[in-house]
């Protein structure tokens, strides 16, 4: 699984924890990884059990205990909103889980409509706008969201699944500008924009394959533009070569 910040997650055995946890460090996911890394380690190591953390502190004990935090663009003050909001949606729902769940709509083919309404929710709540929560409505391909999802209610080797009532062949691919490439150079979209469209577009693609469960090969996918041994163009240009020979 290293290097990614999914394996944060496995540190807590409570699912309290692991859905606070992975919501932060779902949002964090981008730039380098090593950096990704090492910030997210450093946010759990200001707070010890997320869960408890979003629930227990008031904003003003959160902005002390990110004072000086930064990745990249996101601040200390936006990880605190990010956490107090998290705790008011659990203290309002109970977890995170089952407030995701009542945006769920019946007949909803995929999440995208309950990921809208849940983010909103999570916007009040923390006063958060912008990059942390973006808007599938807005046309974001929301892939950090998307990505907090897959860990959230796929169960496999990699996925812990914490959430029930969601059903894997639900979920849409988290898609970054790697993964974009990726998929562009297999055939499964000619969009040139990393939008909502084209990840609609790319999950319906792996639904030929897998329509139970079209993220299943986001993990693998990803690894291509995480992992230095794996270079994407030789991969690809491999596959040409085979597929012609």
């Amino acid at each position: 699984m290293h290097p990614d910040p999914l394996e944060f997650l496995y540190n807590y055995a409570d699912p309290a924890d692991a859905e606070v946890a992975g919501l932060v460090a779902s949002a964090l996911a981008y730039g380098r990884v090593k950096q990704i890394l090492r910030s997210v380690g450093e946010v759990f190591s200001r707070t010890g059990r997320p869960g408890r953390f979003a629930v227990e502190k008031d904003l003003a004990e959160m902005e002390a205990t990110f004072a000086g935090f930064r990745h990249r663009f996101a601040t200390g003050a936006e990880v605190a909103a990010l956490f107090y909001g998290a705790g008011r949606l659990i203290e309002r729902h109970g977890s995170l889980g089952n407030a995701f769940l009542l945006h769920m709509g019946v007949g909803d083919e995929t999440t995208v409509s309950a990921l809208e309404g849940f983010a909103e929710e999570l916007r009040a709540a923390s006063g958060i706008e912008g990059h942390l929560l973006p808007r599938p409505s807005a046309g974001s391909a929301c892939k950090r969201l998307h990505l907090y999802l897959r860990w959230m209610v796929r169960s496999d080797a990699v996925d812990p699944g914490y959430w029930q009532g969601v059903s894997p062949a639900q979920l849409v691919v988290p898609l970054d500008t790697h993964m974009h490439g990726i998929c562009g150079g297999l055939g499964f979209t000619r969009r040139k924009q990393a939008d909502i469209t084209t990840a609609l577009e790319i999950t319906e693609s792996f639904r030929r394959f897998a329509p139970d469960d079209p993220v299943r090969y986001d993990f693998a996918l990803t690894r291509l533009g995480i992992r230095h041994d794996e270079d994407p163009a030789h991969l690809l240009e491999r596959y040409r070569v085979r597929e012609e020979g």
